[in-house]
């Protein structure tokens, strides 16, 4: 009888005993107001448990403590580990262990400076690092060369996805995630048509600016690259507007005119011949492929129609050309009168 007994309470207390356990590390344990366990930097264990109870980012790390060390982990790497009330300890110990962090989205579009895509990551999303960060890495060349750019072609790494990006990322850390999508779009055949094209990747990258620049017209953008490739093929400027624009860094021009046209600056096509230095914008991914898929034309000119219907005629003769031109200036004076 007391054999028996000693086993049901024997039985009893190892009942109790994993349930508190279970409960402990499997239970909803970790609710709080805190959304969020931020670790800046890669951390001993202790020292960030303890801050973090300490800021009530966590009620209690008994059990986190211990799973922690059972599992060897000593050091806990930077990043922002997601806390809610169904988040078990033993959720977030794996999510430390692991380094599974809460990612941030960042979607990319049409960007046109290292300015506006430094504020687009620092100002845009939860980040530890911050605007000026980035932008001085983003213009230093020591840093960015390993990626295989400088400062005025880095921006066409930045290709037009939703990347996730750590809170705890560095410039350094960013920059790669961009570089690697870049690697994985740049594969050996788009590589091999841009050859064909005379152009290297980085150097459609420029052209398609300018096309995605030109018109919204998807159609269009086929033969303005054709046009473009003609002209750079003949060493013919590419006196683009677009170009111009982004020379003058008024971006909200709708008409450019002869004043624009002389702004002294190497990306002003009008100026200079060939590609200018860098992309004027992150171009769509349906102007990189108007450039790479480009038809063969003997076209050398073009000007929107005087329709104003948003379509473009093209012209393979400048007295051709000027036919255009000169229909499309009637009929903006007359919309004026």
């Amino acid at each position: 009888m007391r054999i028996k007994l000693f086993l049901l309470l024997l039985l009893g207390s190892s009942s109790i005993l994993l349930a508190w356990v279970g409960w402990g590390l499997f239970g909803p344990t970790l609710s709080n107001h805190k959304k969020f366990l931020y670790v800046a930097a890669p951390t001993p264990r202790l020292p960030l448990l303890a801050l973090a109870q300490k800021n009530d980012e966590l009620q209690t790390t008994f059990w986190l403590n211990h799973l922690l060390k059972w599992w060897h982990v000593d050091t806990i790497r930077a990043g922002r580990y997601r806390l809610s009330a169904s988040t078990s300890v033993f959720q977030l110990a794996r999510n430390l262990k692991n380094g599974n962090q809460s990612y941030v989205k960042l979607s990319i579009n049409k960007i046109r400076t290292l300015e506006e895509l430094a504020g687009r990551i620092g100002n845009g999303i939860d980040s530890k690092t911050d605007s000026l960060q980035l932008l001085h890495y983003f213009k230093s060349n020591d840093s960015i060369q390993l990626f295989g750019v400088n400062t005025q072609t880095l921006l066409a790494l930045a290709l037009p996805y939703t990347y996730e990006i750590g809170w705890a990322d560095d410039p350094a850390t960013i920059t790669g995630r961009f570089y690697k999508r870049w690697k994985q779009y740049w594969v050996a055949e788009k590589i091999q048509q841009a050859r064909e094209k005379g152009l290297t990747p980085l150097e459609v990258s420029i052209l398609a600016s300018i096309v995605e620049e030109e018109t919204n017209n998807k159609e269009d953008r086929f033969l303005i690259a054709s046009t473009y490739l003609n002209r750079l093929r003949i060493g013919m400027k590419l006196q683009a507007d677009p170009t111009a624009k982004y020379a003058s860094r008024d971006y909200t021009l709708n008409r450019i005119l002869y004043q624009h046209l002389a702004v002294n600056s190497p990306y002003n096509t009008y100026l200079h011949t060939g590609l200018p230095p860098g992309p004027i914008c992150t171009p769509s991914l349906q102007a990189i492929d108007a450039v790479l898929d480009a038809p063969t034309t003997n076209y050398l000119f073009f000007v929107a129609s005087w329709k104003f219907d948003g379509k473009t005629l093209f012209s393979s003769t400048y007295k051709e050309h000027q036919t255009y031109v000169n229909l499309f200036h009637a009929a903006q004076r007359k919309r004026l009168e």
